[in-house]
């Protein structure tokens, strides 16, 4: 197991201190709250509209096979909807002040074939911590033949990565619903975890929630539909291919884009940075202006504002982002952003691509 990394926290605390104070006078001086409003509350049930109501008109028996797995893709993009804009802000604690009701609004996590209590050891503790910090961020661990990070084992295969990734991204669900759960609820090292032991209760969820989505998502469809076993599996391979590619794809763009930055520890393990200072290096925002995508993906495209407010929710990272845009600019720290989606998809793009050559040269940034 990797030796903890630390940050030095003692030095350039000056900016941290600064940002969150101006966010929470934003906050203060306009009276709202840092969690769901009524937007948030019309968008989460827009979402699961789309995912639920596609289903129900899949089981209806209705329509033709054509209309069904045209309804199975609007199924994924509801699937990676709901993970974007509802499952994301309630496990992070963010959609609501009451836990109980983001405990109950993040169990739309489960409810979609994946785990939310691994997702939170996986993503809210170890990634939001070790943001690009190669053996130990796991979102840099997509796949043997994808190398993500440019301190990662070269490979051949990697030559052939831009080509590869994105159909790999296509599967991450599928992964999530069948393999990677249960692989990490048995593992016995988990990030900073050794020797981990799960509730019990976890241990109930993940168990009865994996088979009442596995019921109503193949089991039901089969008995009351008048369709083929392969039918059935094209139905449920495209919904998973098309919500895999689309959380792949935006996830991606956060990380692992030409301007953001893979820190090594020093010999002592620590990075020589502020931990929120770290943050600003290895985090990039795309298309702000694109208010269809901020929508959809829950506010993502702002992912600076997420990793260093991960508790205020998605909702309102549109209206604080200038005002760490502006900070970030007074304390001359980069603040990574692309102007269109398309800009930082061939920016991830041209990353895969030099990750994947032998001779490319990785150099930190000072």
């Amino acid at each position: 197991m990797p030796e903890k990394v630390t940050f030095n926290n003692k030095i350039d605390r000056e900016f941290s201190r600064t940002v969150k104070k101006r966010v929470n006078e934003y906050f203060e001086s306009n009276g709202l709250s840092r969690h769901a409003n009524a937007s948030m509350v019309i968008k989460t049930l827009v979402i699961l509209g789309v995912y639920f109501g596609a289903y129900a008109l899949i089981i209806s028996g209705s329509f033709s096979l054509g209309t069904m797995w045209l309804l199975a893709a609007i199924m994924g993009i509801g699937m990676a909807g709901i993970g974007f804009s509802i499952s994301h802000d309630a496990l992070h604690g963010a959609y609501s002040s009451n836990n109980t009701v983001n405990y109950l609004i993040g169990l739309t996590f489960d409810m979609v074939g994946a785990n939310g209590y691994i997702w939170k050891i996986t993503h809210n503790i170890i990634h939001h911590t070790y943001t690009n910090i190669h053996g130990h961020d796991e979102d840099l661990e997509v796949a043997e033949f994808i190398r993500l990070s440019p301190h990662s084992e070269y490979k051949p295969v990697h030559r052939l990565q831009h080509f590869l990734a994105f159909p790999a991204y296509s599967f991450a669900t599928i992964f999530w619903v069948f393999v990677k759960d249960y692989w990490y609820f048995f593992k016995p090292e988990l990030g900073p975890y050794e020797n981990k032991s799960h509730p019990l209760s976890e241990w109930i969820t993940l168990i009865v929630s994996k088979q009442l989505y596995y019921t109503y998502i193949l089991v039901i469809p089969m008995m009351v539909l008048d369709i083929t076993w392969y039918q059935l599996l094209i139905g449920f391979f495209t919904l998973h291919l098309t919500a895999g590619l689309i959380l792949g794809i935006i996830f991606q763009l956060a990380h692992v884009v030409e301007e953001t930055t893979h820190p090594i520890p020093d010999e002592d393990n620590m990075i020589q940075n502020h931990w929120v200072i770290h943050e600003m290096f290895t985090t990039n925002n795309f298309a702000r202006n694109n208010k269809v995508l901020s929508w959809y993906i829950g506010g993502l495209n702002y992912q600076i504002e997420h990793h260093l407010f991960p508790k205020v929710c998605s909702i309102h990272y549109p209206q604080i982002s200038p005002i760490v845009e502006q900070t970030a600019k007074e304390f001359g720290i980069p603040y990574n952003c692309h102007e269109t989606f398309s800009e930082a998809v061939a920016s991830h793009y041209r990353t895969l691509k030099k990750f994947g050559d032998r001779d490319f040269t990785w150099e930190p940034a000072v």
